[in-house]
């Protein structure tokens, strides 16, 4: 086991990819199984490698000069699809600590396993923040069953990123697989920054069809940032747009969401944008350093 320490040089990245997922372990275990891995792809036509390894997204990244949190979703309760290993890509990040950040997963649906899980996860593993998708893992964020989880990871410092709006996963197949948009509505984080305001909140993408619920949110709460993966820039809603390059400039963070959109393309598309000079370096990484706790 290899506790995790940040290695990467802040002032030498030129971006820092908050949203990146590992979708394979070294045993060949995927994060979903073939149906939805499949209609994902179909849904983002991508064209690129699914499943690449760890060390070939440490390279990527690496080659790039950007640093990436990784991360899987833990969701055997609602999917009965065993998660791939947390732990191996706590390792595998301590290995490549010059590009890759570990967030952790884990069930919400678990209990005091769960909460067990975070502690383990940070203390031993140096885990520095963790992942959840409402939708896939089946569960309302604001049902205060979950709220010991969430004063757990508040205790232990580090950021919850959760995914909001539409989803790709499940998109096509017959009632979606059984997947409720729903629960990844903006609101319903809203009510967990209200009721703790000391955790750390990343709204994952552009919450279509709630962009102007996760702006309100994000304008309103200190603690609530948002990441831009999961579309290209190109479909930006509008009032995201602007909000980006005004009033919540140091609110929202590069995210590219790996591998299904690569960092180049999001990046060719962002460039294309009406962005302030200024704004740029903010949502590149400078947003997400101070979010991590490397800045200022």
């Amino acid at each position: 086991m290899s506790r995790y320490e940040y290695g990467l040089d802040s002032e030498a990245i030129t971006a820092l990819d908050v949203h990146t997922h590992v979708e394979i372990d070294g045993c060949g275990h995927k994060s979903l199984d073939d149906e939805l891995i499949t209609a994902s792809e179909k849904y983002f036509k991508s064209g690129q490698e699914r499943t690449p390894s760890l060390e070939t997204m440490a390279e990527h990244y690496r080659e790039r000069n950007m640093a990436a949190i990784v991360f899987t979703v833990d969701a055997s309760s609602a999917t009965g699809h065993p998660v791939n290993s947390v732990e191996e890509i706590a390792e595998g990040a301590a290995r490549h600590n010059d590009v890759l950040i570990p967030f952790g997963s884990v069930d919400p649906w678990q209990g005091k396993t769960a909460i067990k899980r975070v502690r383990t996860l940070v203390d031993d593993y140096g885990i520095k923040g963790f992942k959840f998708h409402p939708s896939l893992q089946g569960f309302e964020p604001n049902n205060r069953d979950f709220y010991p989880l969430y004063e757990t990871l508040a205790e232990c410092g580090v950021p919850a990123l959760f995914h909001t709006g539409q989803t790709g996963i499940g998109a096509g197949l017959p009632g979606g697989h059984g997947i409720k948009l729903r629960y990844s509505d903006p609101m319903l984080l809203d009510d967990v920054a209200a009721d703790f305001p000391e955790l750390t909140i990343i709204m994952a993408h552009p919450s279509v069809p709630w962009q102007d619920a996760a702006i309100s949110s994000a304008s309103h709460k200190p603690n609530v940032h948002i990441d831009l993966s999961g579309w290209s820039p190109k479909y930006f809603p509008p009032q995201l747009v602007q909000a980006a390059n005004s009033f919540l400039r140091h609110k929202v963070l590069f995210g590219s969401d790996f591998p299904v959109i690569q960092p180049d393309r999001w990046m060719r598309d962002f460039d294309k944008l009406d962005i302030k000079d200024e704004v740029r370096p903010l949502i590149f990484k400078d947003n997400a350093l101070r979010v991590l706790g490397l800045g200022d």
